[in-house]
């Protein structure tokens, strides 16, 4: 049986036991932004903010995220609160302010050019600026008087989400150390190897040890966490029990692989909204009986895009008779423009994909189409139903949700994930096409496989795949945390 909202619901009511629960992350859930005489509340695309807003819907409680949109002040009262989601109003989302260079500073200097590459083996080096390193410092410093704010006198359970805010656990019981809080590692965590060249090891390993409870993807990355405080800090480390001591408190490391809603995804994929637009794209695109590819993904250099172009340019070569029989969408959410190596693969990606379709067109067919535009979720789940095969070429993924997101939204039964070894999720959807997106010539015949499996064997698959997802959906997750927490006597 897959949990439901409602077991989540019963556990938060038995388990937390009248405490103040809150979520903080860097991203926000909504964003206000202004359309011409309108102010429309947009869904950001972030797999952590979709996958933590089903919890929060079930749990209730406070959002505490940096304010991004230029109409959230626009849709706040005077401590900074709103209550979302528009449809239900379920939680309140209290929004922090961060000037230009604030964000500058911690999000796009230390958070996206130091630890992000830092902890994603994607061979792009990590950049360590002192600046950017105090700016981090004092936006957690923010972000922590802003949970104390509302926690108040109450007590409360701190849910901290991601490598923003490293240090904010520790931070928040400087002032109350009352206050229960656990953090979720979206990241991969590197080997100890890997961590040791940044300058402020000691610190970043430091914050997160405040936490009581300590999450990510997957054992591996627990594994190398330990190993990284073994080598970097006096503590006591009990590997069997995976708890680190250290400083009078101690700190429970564990896996939690993160999920989707699938109920959710898989109902709203069936309606009438996705069914009318999937036709709107077969006008649009002229699809007729074309074998159709999607990947769906943020401009990021460990998303391995231009590895699958590469496999897709093997493949036309090497197979030519599926020339002209083949249209692979690539769906873009740009993301990141501001840093250099963003700007540059972006520039890769544009001259890449013309250099194929260059190199293959005929006529009005083209290989490769190139949406760059932050899509709805309805569009994404079209394109997810409209698909024979989707790709998910991660060079290194914490997770990767997208993966879990089409899966759900195959009510058909049918379609093939392609998935790459280097995400968490392969630790799971085992039922999966698996490929190393490094191997360029396998990449392209893992393609041709897709293409050609039959029908019952890719229904067979999908089922599969399906009640994995189902079963270890977003509920689940949360209820683990929550219950390990539970033991630990919140």
């Amino acid at each position: 049986m897959s949990w439901t909202r409602e077991d989540l619901q019963e556990l938060v009511k038995s388990k937390l036991a009248g405490r103040l629960f809150i979520v903080v992350s860097n991203r926000e859930p909504y964003v206000h932004v202004s359309s011409g005489d309108e102010i429309q509340c947009v869904v950001p695309a972030s797999g952590l903010t979709v996958a933590l807003d089903p919890m929060m819907r079930a749990c209730g409680g406070v959002w505490v995220a940096h304010g991004s949109g230029n109409a959230d002040r626009e849709m706040v009262d005077e401590k900074n609160r709103v209550l979302v989601p528009p449809d239900e109003r379920s939680y309140s989302l209290r929004r922090i302010w961060l000037t230009a260079e604030e964000e500058e500073g911690y999000y796009l200097g230390f958070s996206n050019e130091a630890l992000w590459p830092l902890c994603h083996v994607a061979y792009t080096p990590p950049s360590f600026d002192e600046a950017d390193w105090n700016t981090y410092k004092r936006v957690n410093q923010l972000f922590a008087d802003a949970v104390l704010d509302e926690v108040g006198d109450k007590q409360a359970f701190v849910f901290i989400q991601d490598y923003h805010l490293a240090l904010l656990s520790r931070l928040i019981k400087a002032k109350n150390p009352e206050v229960v809080t656990a953090q979720f590692w979206h990241i991969p965590w590197p080997n100890s190897e890997v961590f040791r060249i940044c300058p402020w090891g000691e610190e970043l390993l430091d914050g997160l040890l405040g936490n009581d409870l300590l999450g990510f993807h997957i054992g591996y990355h627990c594994d190398n966490f330990l190993e990284t405080v073994s080598r970097t800090l006096e503590s006591k480390i009990d590997y069997e029990r995976s708890v680190v001591s250290r400083g009078g408190g101690a700190t429970l490391v564990r896996p939690f692989p993160i999920s989707v809603d699938f109920d959710r995804i898989a109902q709203d994929a069936a309606g009438r909204g996705v069914t009318e637009e999937m036709e709107r794209i077969r006008r649009k695109w002229g699809l007729n009986d074309e074998y159709i590819g999607v990947g769906v993904d943020r401009v990021d250099y460990t998303k391995g895009i231009p590895h699958r172009f590469w496999a897709l340019d093997k493949f036309l070569a090497k197979y030519p008779e599926y020339q002209g029989r083949v249209v692979f969408f690539q769906l873009a959410e740009p993301s990141r423009t501001h840093i250099r190596k963003y700007m540059e693969l972006n520039l890769e990606i544009d001259d890449l994909i013309e250099e194929v379709n260059w190199r293959y067109q005929s006529g009005r067919w083209k290989p490769i189409i190139y949406i760059k535009e932050h899509l709805s979720p309805i569009a994404v789940a079209a394109f997810h139903r409209l698909a024979h095969f989707c790709v998910v070429s991660s060079l290194h993924d914490g997770m990767n949700l997208v993966a879990k997101e089409f899966v759900s939204s195959r009510v058909d039964e049918d379609g093939v994930l392609m998935l790459s070894r280097f995400t968490g999720a392969a630790r799971e959807l085992t039922d999966a096409l698996l490929l190393n997106p490094y191997a360029i010539d396998r990449f392209a015949d893992t393609i041709k496989e897709a293409i050609e499996m039959p029908k019952r064997q890719r229904q067979a698959m999908m089922r599969k795949l399906r009640q994995n997802v189902q079963q270890n959906n977003i509920y689940q997750w949360a209820g683990s945390i929550i219950s390990e927490l539970s033991g630990l006597g919140l």
